[in-house]
């Protein structure tokens, strides 16, 4: 595999607050807009700070699935919330903290400590949680 790799994400301004996300290689469109705690903000909508914590989860799921499938972890399902901390630091917004919290159902409740190595390794090989300066705490829990 390259060792560089191109994502494109396109916007476009629709009206008021709101836009569209688009790519040259994806279906559907997404629709996105400030969030409703900013003026003029826009409700029920994708905002930046939801596609924000987006990008985290799906990462930190995609990255869990190829490292669950390398150590061999039998799984009967995975779900993930990420929550993010949206504060004022230094007169910027910026988000600084992202709490992930797992949900994996094992087939055996004793490979928790196995799921767990698994969980972790999915946090430090995760890119996006790589490539971004907030704070990443995970937080499983296993049914």
């Amino acid at each position: 595999m390259a060792q560089e790799h191109y994502y494109e994400v396109d916007v476009r301004w629709k009206e008021d607050r709101i836009g569209e996300l688009s790519s040259p290689v994806l279906q559907p469109t997404i629709e996105c807009a400030t969030p409703p705690e900013f003026t003029n903000g826009v409700p029920n909508i994708w905002s930046p700070e939801h596609l924000f914590g987006a990008a985290i989860n799906s990462c930190y799921m995609a990255t869990f699935l190829a490292i669950a499938e390398n150590f061999k972890l039998p799984f009967t399902s995975f779900e993930c919330k990420t929550v993010c901390k949206l504060e004022m630091v230094d007169k910027k917004f910026q988000i600084t903290e992202a709490v992930i919290t797992p949900v994996v159902h094992l087939e055996n409740n004793e490979l928790q400590d196995k799921a767990l190595r698994v969980l972790e390794k999915s946090k430090q090989n995760c890119l996006v949680t790589n490539s971004i300066k907030t704070e990443i705490t995970v937080v499983p829990k296993f049914l």
